[in-house]
């Protein structure tokens, strides 16, 4: 089996990079399952139901938040009837939405669970060592897969350590910056600190770059701006044996410089 997990898609230009170029690579790799955050998918931030419903349409199987699940109010409107969508487990326990889905495909039970970092971040979550815990202790999933959105990257190899061997792969989300750490670790779980992002290439994490070195250069509280560029894809293809085990971890990596090739 192969499962495709696509990083952060951020804006018009992550929508459009999908629409481009997930045919094609469901058609070069045999794609079988296919895995999208999708947090900042509209406008650079949040998901609104017109957007749902097009990656449904595109073959996404489950679309994992983050920390900007709520960002816009919509999502309130028709997140009890979005089966496919998964939010952050650990998230408040006022907030609505499933933090783990668990579907079935090809006779395999496929599970994804959306996790949130509390390092450097709002500091409202519960412990995500604490809550994945409360997952694993009822899964009869045949392939697990966590997207753990979170910033700092000790606290994502941490967890990746920690979960070897109970589920079949840790993928980080969040910093929108492609890392080149993609391993299977000793007990077999997948593992890579960050998948990268779907967005503007010349960018800052999918902003405009001008703005933010302004920001940073001088203080001032400078707009957040989606970035007017070329776009870039960017996911991680993982690909599993008949017993369920991970047999290779694979980079995808489409933008200016590294154009898609079949």
């Amino acid at each position: 089996m192969n499962i495709l997990f696509i990083g952060d898609v951020f804006s018009a230009i992550g929508r459009e990079m999908i629409e481009t170029y997930l045919p094609r690579l469901k058609a070069q790799y045999h794609i079988d399952v296919v895995i999208a955050n999708v947090e900042n998918a509209t406008h650079g931030k949040g998901l609104n139901k017109k957007h749902y419903e097009e990656f449904l349409f595109q073959g996404i199987s489950l679309m994992t938040m983050g920390n900007h699940t709520f960002a816009k109010k919509e999502l309130f409107d028709y997140i009890d009837e979005a089966d496919r969508l998964v939010v952050p487990y650990n998230q408040p326990k006022a907030l609505p939405g499933v933090g783990s889905r668990q579907i079935t495909i090809n006779g395999k039970k496929i599970r994804v669970t959306n996790l949130l970092g509390i390092t450097f971040m709002d500091g409202k979550s519960q412990n995500p060592f604490e809550a994945i815990d409360e997952i694993l202790a009822d899964d009869t999933s045949d392939i697990h897969i966590v997207d753990f959105h979170a910033e700092a990257t000790s606290e994502k190899i941490a967890l990746g350590y920690y979960l070897d061997g109970q589920v079949s792969a840790v993928l980080g989300t969040h910093t929108h910056v492609t890392t080149a750490d993609e391993r299977i670790l000793p007990k077999g779980t997948a593992y890579q600190s960050d998948v990268g992002m779907c967005g503007p290439y010349e960018s800052v994490i999918g902003c405009d770059k001008e703005l933010i070195i302004k920001r940073m250069k001088t203080g001032m509280m400078t707009p957040f701006v989606v970035a007017e560029s070329e776009g870039q894809f960017r996911a991680t293809l993982l690909t599993f044996n008949q017993e369920n085990q991970c047999t290779q971890i694979k980079r995808i990596c489409i933008d200016p410089a590294h154009p898609y090739i079949a």
